[in-house]
């Protein structure tokens, strides 16, 4: 029989190995790529367009790009899942109403990025193409809206439960209003776990590919308006490792692959920095 400090050190031990192979695997990702990629990255590439289907020049509209899209999308977003959030937490109590919602929303997460793109296809770019001018940004951040909306909704409610009922009860015994209570009081309690969503959220629509490629066009000029087709960071290395094919592309697309990964480090970074300003203020 094995003893009870010889069965604590073995389930330690297994552990320790689960996370460092954790930390392993996600190193060897981004060195890998980091090492094919960093010596592409330079001035021309980050100013220039690109030239002959992404396979010579630059990324800067894709760099542009990414960014509208990411803006749009979670400004679309956000509201949504976290006004649904407030609903669901302060609004309602459990029922069969709560029960439906969150199970549509239960549903949403489970769905293939795939799916989200074929709906944004037929639903924003063939059939509200008279609005939405078909592939184009728009169309893409309303589809990249549906798929994160699951995060946003889930996480933001997780984050409202957390904010005691003292602090309400607090509130409304002053003689604030319930809506009162809400922005002055349970937001702001509730704000580093509505961000820890946003960021969640950032990271899956800025690596989406499949859905985008049906709705966003994929075009490599610069955007102008929300109205005109684009393409993100993710979808050009996509489309030049795949099918362009050539070794010259192959670089171009490790050159943009290292850009995406280190503008994500950029943003965590500072959603952690903004989420420990307002941590420190409301403490």
């Amino acid at each position: 029989m094995i003893s009870v400090k010889t069965s604590q050190k073995i389930a330690k031990t297994a552990l320790w190995i689960a996370g460092f192979s954790t930390v392993a695997i996600l190193m060897l990702v981004i060195g890998y790529v980091l090492f094919e990629g960093l010596h592409v990255v330079n001035w021309e590439f980050l100013t220039e367009k690109p030239r002959k289907m992404g396979s010579q020049g630059g990324i800067f509209p894709t760099i542009v790009a990414t960014i509208y899209f990411t803006l749009l999308t979670l400004l679309i977003a956000t509201p949504i899942g976290v006004g649904a959030a407030i609903f669901l937490t302060e609004y309602t109590r459990e029922g069969k109403v709560t029960r439906i919602i969150r199970f549509g929303t239960e549903a949403l997460a489970g769905i293939p990025s795939i799916v989200f793109g074929l709906f944004g296809f037929a639903f924003f770019v063939i059939l509200l193409e008279p609005i939405t001018h078909g592939w184009s940004l728009i169309s893409g951040a309303l589809t990249g809206a549906t798929m994160i909306l699951p995060t946003l909704v889930r996480t933001s409610e997780e984050a409202l439960k957390t904010v005691p009922s003292s602090y309400r009860e607090g509130s409304l015994a002053l003689g604030a209003t319930k809506w009162q209570t809400i922005v002055k009081v349970v937001l702001p309690s509730a704000l580093p776990g509505i961000i820890t969503g946003v960021i969640l959220s950032i990271g899956r629509v800025i690596g989406e590919t499949a859905a985008l490629m049906l709705t966003l066009g994929g075009s490599l000029r610069l955007p102008e308006s929300v109205f005109d087709p684009a393409r993100t960071m993710s979808m050009h290395l996509y489309l030049v490792a795949m099918e362009v094919g050539t070794k010259e592309a192959t670089e171009k697309a490790f050159g943009t692959a290292t850009v995406l990964i280190i503008t994500i480090f950029i943003i965590n970074t500072a959603a952690n920095q903004i989420m420990k300003r307002f941590i420190a203020k409301s403490s």
